[in-house]
């Protein structure tokens, strides 16, 4: 069984600010501000949070099934 990585960097499509954030183990996290510029991320189309839109590493249920997280 692979490991799931809970630490994640998000990269602000606007700014380009980057923070490593910990992400939640059971649940998606749809809305994000960029703590520099401010602005609101959003998942992408087809993405289930702005971690798996934005991040360098997929929320914990795709990482665990491939499966979005309700």
């Amino acid at each position: 069984m692979t490991s799931v990585v809970l630490n994640s960097t998000i990269t602000c499509p606007q700014c380009g600010h980057r923070k490593e954030e910990t992400m939640p183990a059971d649940t998606c996290v749809c809305f994000y501000e960029c703590a520099y510029c401010k602005t609101v991320l959003r998942p992408k189309p087809g993405d289930c949070c702005v971690y798996c839109s934005y991040g360098t590493s997929k929320c914990p249920p795709m990482q665990q099934s491939g499966s979005r997280c309700a």
